[in-house]
């Protein structure tokens, strides 16, 4: 089944802003530097542009601190619940998500844990989504779950096989 953006409840994954980016490919968040290379085949999922790699394609794994950086924006410590991981990016400036895609890296057949943050930083709840073809309507359900409750002020998805951070959701 296709889900399009048109049929989200107004949930928008957020990637990588591309000012940060501009950090990341120079030195990452644990402070190491940037070592591009050559995807030799398509599958690492990019945090520039919400999309899969392509072979052929310089990109890079850098790590990442979203809560650490949301944080920093919003002027709150996240304490313990910092963390940083790695993600996948492009190497140069590529243009952002394409508009088509709803849920990116959300598709039938995988597990994504979405964890709820509140407005200091700390974690509030989660859950784990075992996704099925209707993988695009679960995630709505679940994106309007967390939300639902007033003190969710983000939620991130992160694959469970590496606890990889794959995008962010805000509050609408």
């Amino acid at each position: 089944m296709s889900f399009s953006a048109a049929t989200a409840v107004n949930h928008v994954p957020l990637p990588i802003l591309s000012s940060v980016l501009d950090e990341l490919r120079r030195v990452d968040d644990a402070g190491r530097e940037c070592r591009p290379f050559v995807a030799h085949e398509d599958g690492g999922p990019l945090r520039c542009c919400l999309r899969v790699a392509r072979a052929g394609e310089r990109i890079a794994l850098v790590s990442y601190a979203p809560l650490r950086r949301w944080a920093a924006e919003a002027g709150v410590d996240p304490g313990a619940y910092d963390e940083q991981g790695p993600v996948f990016v492009h190497t140069e400036a590529c243009g952002g998500p394409a508009p088509s895609e709803a849920y990116p890296f959300v598709r039938a057949g995988v597990l994504r844990a979405v964890r709820r943050y509140d407005a200091a930083g700390r974690i509030v709840g989660g859950r784990l989504l075992e996704l099925s073809e209707a993988a695009g309507e679960e995630a709505d359900r679940a994106f309007a779950e967390a939300f639902a409750d007033p003190a969710v002020a983000l939620v991130h998805v992160r694959a469970v096989e590496y606890g990889c951070f794959l995008f962010e959701v805000r509050r609408p």
